[in-house]
């Protein structure tokens, strides 16, 4: 039987995508219920676990089996480049595991819709992206249907709602500046690599807090009744889920990560109910309806524009084709 070149396109993407989307969930239930429900309220302790774990592989795979060529890059270069995005991304990770403690997933996930309208405003103010006025009233359309969602939300906690609108700004920040620092100056890394430089970074940025928040509690604790294998399994899951993201990017695009994360949100609402007992409301549906169709047609306008650079960049290398046809025909 033979298969075709698109078939097999399709395949290779739908098993990225579908990759993904289960340790992305996975990592996200597990998450929630090691911090909320095991036993162990310490999303700092647990973001700065994942980096050391995530650090130490990655290092073994470069220093050690050489699996992976390290990046040339400079002590400035990481200084400017790494380091601020490590922070970012440091950020980003201890607040949105920090959300898991006062929200439900379900109602993450919903806030989670507001991600475009931020790396917009985000790529607008660093330049990456040009603001027009249909595109900020879709993003106002989304803001609008998460808060709807929000006001239908039961267990509607402010210090997580802030935790977690914090944890979006803050990686959307970090996405446009990965862009601007990273990608644009053509140091892109693979998985390995960006994990090899940015883990550390994270890691070295989360031990200021967690001494500061964390730290003494830990301390202070006599009776611990925590499986060492829960969490070496949840470090597991995070390592793949940061491979899962690099490949599923790197094979694809951006665009199709979000288009397949609107799929994945809506099984993390339902499973969340399932699992947790999460209770929707009417109102939450609503809202994020109306969220989830502003979103849809971002992403198809995203789809549209990269289809449109496509047909100029095939135009353009036709019209050099012909002048340098042009060329040789005058020469001889």
């Amino acid at each position: 039987m033979i298969v075709s070149p698109v078939a097999r396109e399709v395949v290779r993407t739908l098993s990225y995508v579908g990759t993904w989307m289960v340790i992305s969930m996975g990592v996200i239930m597990y998450n929630k219920w090691i911090l909320a429900y095991y036993g162990f309220p310490y999303p700092l302790a647990l973001t700065m676990w994942h980096m050391f774990f995530c650090s130490t592989i990655a290092f073994v795979m470069v220093r050690v089996l050489k699996v992976v060529k390290p990046v040339g890059m400079t002590n400035k270069d990481y200084q400017r480049r790494v380091i601020p995005i490590g922070m970012l991304y440091a950020a980003s990770l201890w607040l949105s595991n920090s959300a898991y403690l006062y929200l439900s997933v379900s109602f993450i996930q919903m806030t989670k819709a507001l991600m475009p309208g931020l790396v917009y405003l985000c790529g607008c103010t660093f330049g990456t992206e040009k603001m027009t006025g249909k595109i900020t009233a879709n993003m106002g359309v989304i803001a609008v249907g998460v808060a709807i969602a929000a006001y239908g939300e039961i267990n509607f906690v402010w210090v997580g709602v802030i935790e977690q609108l914090s944890s979006l700004l803050f990686e959307a920040t970090r996405l446009t500046l990965v862009q601007v620092l990273i990608n644009s100056q053509g140091m892109a890394m693979n998985p390995i690599q960006s994990l090899y430089y940015v883990s550390p970074a994270c890691f070295c940025c989360l031990s200021i807090p967690f001494c500061m928040l964390e730290l003494p509690d830990i301390l202070a604790r006599e009776e611990w009744d925590i499986n060492p294998m829960v969490l070496f399994g949840n470090a597991c899951c995070a390592f793949g889920l940061n491979l899962a993201v690099f490949l599923l990017i790197g094979k694809t695009s951006a665009l199709t990560m979000n288009i397949a994360g609107v799929i994945k949100d809506w099984i993390l609402i339902w499973m969340s109910m399932s699992v947790f007992a999460a209770p929707i409301t009417a109102m939450n549906i609503g809202g994020y309806l109306v969220a989830f169709f502003a979103v849809m047609y971002y992403n198809n306008h995203k789809l549209q524009q990269l289809k449109s650079k496509e047909k100029d960049g095939i135009k353009s290398a036709q019209s050099e084709d012909i002048e340098d046809g042009q060329e040789k025909d005058a020469e001889k």
